[in-house]
């Protein structure tokens, strides 16, 4: 997410589900101004930045590039605001053993190139996905599925080109078998990486990443980068969320003050998140129009295992760091109040979300900070840096973090900034992180495991920093295995309250939008996953 997408990085210092409504006290705007006229044709702007990567459903992990793809693509399956499964291009799911999955398809689907979307769409473009000479970012996430690890095989040559667990039997209907049960597969059919591809995609995959035909309530018209993507709303469009306006501009912004200064002058309509330097004032300039809503979401600093620095670090020292920070007073006065401290590693919102699950290492004490740090052999060089993009709003708290630090345990601590998401994110794939980096993490589906299996999981695709522990991966494993969805939230709870032992990461704080919007559009509202509900907002004559 996820970055906030999918698995999603999240770009910006705060940053779709179906059916979610609006909520009061400034989680959007409540419906439709009833003495307003609407142009359902007309087309709206939301501020993003530029996507890392081409436009393919699977090689997407942050928020830039996801709010495009969900525009784009419709899956399988989508939630409402509750967590609970809405049914999208799928008429059903069915299992009678959380280990081989039966999916019909509503009828009627067609792609944007009006070919038809069959159950050979979904099968054909998940194992083109797994497939690792495709290179795709989020390929891990079928590894679930029977068959993936002869098609991508930890070591030595692929022995398939196909996983064995995916059946077509005909064109509305194919199989899912799994390589164990997992009680909570269906929740992860959500994530973008499982929407189905249009046969077109295959004869040049790269420029189909450049201009993609998806099946989702919008159809791509131009992507012109590092400037503005252009959708237009697909006429033909079968799903539960279609449109209510003409389409979406998607401008590109490398500064958040920037966005905030064009949506007061009417040159942006939609933002997701208000820079830390306008919080102060953004409900007073535009009043209803100002978001205030709590999602899914957890910002955290995370550790380049890979590095000499933290290689073989002993966990006591990740816990002073931790408690030197003083997430209390940073969330109320630079962060004015629009960030709650968190209390473990699983973000509000999701199944299996539990209070404290961190224990004391989230607990400013500047004095135990010093003890640990100490008995855990002190931060190799006694200096650090935490990298974070400048496009996203993060240098005031990166600061304000590192002066906590500093000041608490004496230990050097500086900002690593990247001029934008795209060359953080370069960065992070690369190994090329000197020492910590700022992490924010959105659910890609409403469970615990999306948080733990899909960050520190060693193999997983959203474990950048290199984490790897073994009684973790059995844990993981067990988890995964458990015979119900109930006992697997358990069990991850369970793994959750082990973290401080191990710090994968460092968490900081929950996230929330405090957004706003022009008085051009109505209708906004925001889903649980932070982005706005584009199909949603009606655009004002």
């Amino acid at each position: 997410m996820r970055g906030a997408k999918s698995a999603k990085w999240v770009a910006i210092a705060a940053v779709v589900a179906l059916g979610v409504t609006a909520c009061g006290g400034g989680g959007g705007d409540k419906g439709s101004d009833s003495k307003a006229a609407i142009d359902p044709n007309g087309k709206f702007s939301v501020e993003v930045g530029e996507p890392q990567n081409p436009l393919q459903p699977a090689n997407t992990m942050e928020s830039n590039g996801s709010i495009v793809i969900k525009s784009l693509f419709a899956g399988l399956v989508d939630y409402d605001e509750s967590g609970k499964i809405v049914y999208v291009n799928a008429d059903s799911i069915d299992s009678k053993d959380n280990k081989t999955f039966t999916v019909k398809l509503k009828s009627g689907w067609k792609f944007h190139d009006g070919t038809p979307v069959t159950a050979d769409s979904y099968v054909k473009a998940w194992n083109w996905a797994a497939n690792p000479a495709n290179k795709q970012t989020n390929s891990f996430w079928f590894s679930d599925i029977q068959g993936y690890d002869d098609v991508a095989p930890a070591k030595g040559a692929p022995k398939a080109d196909k996983m064995s667990g995916l059946k077509v039997v005909d064109d509305s209907t194919f199989t899912i078998t799994l390589s164990k049960p997992i009680p909570y597969f269906v929740y992860k059919l959500g994530y973008e990486v499982f929407d189905p591809l249009p046969e077109s995609f295959y004869k040049d995959p790269k420029a189909a990443g450049e201009h993609p035909i998806g099946n989702g309530p919008y159809k791509f018209v131009s992507w012109q980068h590092k400037k503005q993507i252009e959708v237009a709303k697909f006429a033909d469009y079968k799903g539960p969320n279609a449109a209510k306006n003409g389409g979406v501009l998607f401008k590109n912004y490398t500064s958040l003050e920037t966005a905030y200064e064009d949506l007061k002058s009417g040159n942006v309509d939609v933002l997701r998140q208000i820079a830390p330097k306008d919080l102060p004032v953004y409900k007073t300039d535009l009043g209803d129009r100002a978001v205030d809503k709590a999602y899914s979401a957890i910002q955290t600093i995370a550790v380049a295992f890979y590095t000499k620095q933290w290689k073989d670090i002993d966990p006591k020292v990740l816990q002073g760091l931790s408690m030197a920070i003083d997430r209390d007073t940073i969330t109320k006065t630079v962060l004015q109040g629009t960030r709650e401290p968190a209390t473990g590693w699983v973000a509000k919102g999701v199944l299996g979300y539990q209070p404290n699950a961190a224990g004391d290492v989230t607990t400013y004490n500047p004095a135990k900070a010093k003890e640990l740090i100490k008995a855990g052999g002190g931060v190799p060089g006694n200096a650090i840096s935490i990298q974070y993009n400048a496009d996203g709003g993060h240098k005031e708290w990166v600061e304000a973090v590192c002066n906590s630090i500093t000041k608490a345990t004496g230990v050097k601590c500086t900002g690593d900034s990247k001029a934008d998401f795209q060359a953080d994110l370069n960065a992070r794939d690369a190994h090329q992180v000197k020492s910590l980096y700022r992490s924010g993490w959105v659910l890609d589906y409403p469970f615990n495991s999306n948080f733990i299996r899909d960050l520190f999981g060693t193999k997983s695709d959203g474990n950048q920093g290199g984490f790897s522990n073994k009684k973790i991966d059995d844990e993981i494993a067990a988890a995964d295995s458990a015979s119900s969805l109930d006992e697997s939230e358990k069990k991850y709870q369970e793994i959750e309250k082990q973290l401080p032992d191990y710090m994968p990461s460092i968490p900081l704080w929950y996230y929330k939008v405090n957004a706003g919007y022009s008085d051009k559009v109505t209708g906004v509202a925001y889903a649980q996953d932070g982005d706005p509900i584009l199909t949603g907002v009606q655009v004002k004559k």
